[in-house]
């Protein structure tokens, strides 16, 4: 670990060992920007990314952009720059990538660290505003190199590795939870899109079919105007066969022509008339029926006619 806090050597630390190795220290700063440097340490290297991200801020402050305000957590393990109100890690700076960790001479309120990074392996210096904590905050990563080092030593070097595994597994996590909240959102919007498709294609004022209505039998009224559908009734059997007509005119055993319901009432009539005919008339084939049968049971026969008798309902 290069650590250039040699004129810090004097001073006592701030903080408690504990403070740093199981919670962190935070602070309140204002972030100026983090470029590209070309050396991983040295005083002159920060005075001049200082001066190039002072200036950049400058002219983003004509344009009427507020420095952004940062919260910075530092432990043994690196220094996070949050978003101060919803606290969403903006960059997080490992330790053992920090090479360089200065407060400006010149401007109390600056100060400055150089870190690799982790994907392009760069060096970038970042640089911050403190008003008050400037010198504080480099003494507090400085007593975190301290803390880490010595646990270094304590270790034989199997913590740094520990902590290099476990920062690569908090960095595959933080990019699947990026991934997932994508999926999230264009899930959603299938969604959308699919329920809007599924109202365009849905006709308006479509009606769903409603099924005949039927007499007191249970039957499908007869119409003599249109065929008989032989849709079932609504318990399941048939409605009784159309009987065959004969153009030979046949006659009962009283003499008398068969009473046929199906060859009167050619007529249109009302809905309500209409009705009350095909009930009058379903009555009568029932009783003309109920009268040959009782006629069969008291011995009556036919001599030299033929009589077709269709089935009844088992329900009359």
């Amino acid at each position: 670990m290069n650590r250039a806090f040699s004129r810090k050597k004097d001073k006592t630390w701030m903080h408690t060992p504990e403070a740093l190795s199981k919670h962190y220290i935070p602070y309140n700063a204002k972030f100026l920007g983090s470029t590209e440097v070309e050396q991983p340490k040295g005083t002159e290297v920060v005075r001049d990314a200082v001066r190039k991200l002072k200036f950049a801020r400058h002219i983003k402050k004509s344009e009427g952009q507020k420095t952004p305000k940062v919260e910075l957590q530092i432990s043994i393990y690196g220094v996070k720059i949050l978003d101060p109100k919803t606290k969403e890690v903006q960059h997080n700076c490992q330790l053992h990538r920090i090479s360089f960790c200065a407060d400006d001479k010149t401007d109390k309120r600056i100060f400055t660290f150089i870190c690799k990074d982790s994907e392009s392996n760069k060096h970038l210096c970042y640089v911050f505003d403190s008003e008050k904590c400037a010198e504080e905050i480099t003494l507090t990563i400085g007593q975190a190199f301290d803390l880490a080092y010595r646990k270094f030593l304590e270790s034989g070097g199997k913590d740094v590795e520990t902590r290099k595994q476990i920062a690569g597994l908090q960095k595959r996590i933080q990019e699947l939870e990026t991934e997932n909240a994508e999926l999230k959102n264009k899930v959603q919007d299938l969604e959308n899109q699919l329920r809007i498709t599924q109202v365009h294609a849905s006709p308006a004022g479509s009606m769903t079919p409603k099924s005949p209505s039927t007499d007191i039998f249970d039957m499908v009224p007869f119409s003599p105007i249109s065929p008989q559908s032989s849709t079932p009734t609504r318990n399941g059997t048939q409605p009784p066969p159309v009987p065959s007509r004969s153009t030979e005119i046949k006659r009962d055993l009283f003499g008398a022509e068969p009473f046929d319901p199906f060859s009167c009432g050619a007529g249109d009539f009302p809905p309500d008339i209409q009705s009350k005919l095909d009930e009058m008339q379903r009555q009568r084939w029932l009783v003309y029926h109920i009268l040959i049968m009782e006629g069969f049971k008291m011995g009556l026969t036919l001599e030299g006619t033929v009589f077709c008798l269709d089935p009844l309902d088992s329900r009359c």
